[in-house]
């Protein structure tokens, strides 16, 4: 059966007794999908001086953590070996953000987490605090107080402006082997994820640069030296890398990492809609009742051909569209109905959790 999976490890040990190694774990049920998203156009890569795979490594290394997490599970209680509760430690990747001792993961790798330790590139270990984390994007932000010797932090590319077929490199500590590079190309744009919390996550990334269990958080980087993705989840028949590994964009780290350090938390703007990609602009296959759409007199069976005076010609432009505002912003909606073009202005609320 094929699974798309999160690419976290985790072990279980009760108080007295460990109980294996680092044994993956995929949830099971988990209902985190990809769909393939038409392209309907892109913008040129951006003219850049390129670096080998070794330059990207050796630029970056320093600046990609290996991070490990331990929380509580709770046993069930079967006689003689349940009951009671057990120490969970994950293990993932992250990638320092500033100087300021700010890190970039995953929201699966530090959800529940009682205790975050953060382990450098030269083995030194340092506690960490969780500034904030957002699960409808699969964006968390840690802190560490450590020297400002130890920070050397990555900087964001455009993803915006990326080719399928440029080169990319994965750096991170799949299966707790710190420091592992593997290098690909994009594979694809504009693929769609689910979020821990089944929220979209748009115009992801897909690669066939090798990312296993252990990666998850750990920066994607374009041969400029700069990070372009988050990786999160790959598509698997066995479990392991099968070439299909896929990212969180860097454009979309950019805007949460800045709401979460800014203020612990992300509010996203919300349009409630359902929508389909249609010949002619995004079908709107629902309009919820007492929502911002609904309140604009937006109707089921329109179609939105512009938002905000840019044009829009599929699902996924839609709804990096609205990603891009906040709650309480307006924006014009241009759609058609009956062959007529209208357009209203919507005051966007806050997505419901």
């Amino acid at each position: 059966m094929r699974r798309i999976i999160p690419l976290f490890i985790v072990a279980l040990a009760s108080a007295a007794l460990a109980v294996g190694a680092f044994a993956l774990v995929s949830p099971g049920g988990s209902k985190t999908v990809v769909r393939q998203v038409a392209v309907t156009g892109g913008s040129p890569a951006a003219a850049t001086s390129n670096l080998s795979v070794t330059g990207v490594y050796n630029d970056a290394r320093k600046g990609v953590v290996e991070i490990t997490v331990k929380s509580t599970a709770t046993g069930n209680n079967d006689f003689p070996f349940g009951g009671g509760s057990q120490t969970q430690q994950a293990l993932g990747s992250g990638f320092v953000y500033d100087g300021n001792g700010h890190i970039v993961t995953n929201q699966h790798v530090v959800d529940g987490a009682q205790s975050i330790s953060v382990r450098f590139w030269n083995g030194a270990t340092y506690r960490a605090t969780l500034v904030g984390s957002d699960p409808s994007t699969d964006i968390a932000v840690i802190k560490v107080a450590a020297p400002a010797s130890m920070l050397h932090p990555l900087g964001l590319g455009d993803s915006g402006s990326l080719q399928v077929g440029q080169g990319v490199v994965a750096i991170g500590s799949p299966f707790g082997l710190q420091e592992t590079v593997t290098a690909g190309i994009v594979s694809a744009l504009h693929r769609e994820m689910t979020a821990p919390n089944n929220v979209t996550i748009a115009d992801s990334i897909q690669t066939d640069a090798a990312i296993n269990h252990g990666n998850s958080g750990g920066p994607l980087l374009a041969l400029d030296g700069k990070v372009i993705g988050v990786n999160a989840q790959i598509e698997s028949d066995s479990g392991g890398s099968d070439g299909v590994g896929f990212a969180i964009p860097a454009n979309t780290v950019r805007s949460i990492a800045s709401q979460l350090i800014g203020t612990g938390s992300v509010k996203h703007a919300y349009l409630g809609v359902g929508i389909a990609s249609a010949s002619n602009g995004v079908r709107l296959t629902q309009v919820r009742p007492s929502t911002p759409a609904a309140q604009a007199g937006l109707q089921s069976g329109d179609v939105v051909t512009a938002v905000g005076g840019r044009q829009v010609r599929a699902a996924d432009e839609l709804g990096t569209a609205i990603d891009a505002k906040k709650p309480g912003d307006r924006v014009t909606i241009t759609y058609t109905r009956n062959g007529a073009s209208h357009t209203v202005t919507v005051t966007l609320a806050e997505r419901p959790s």
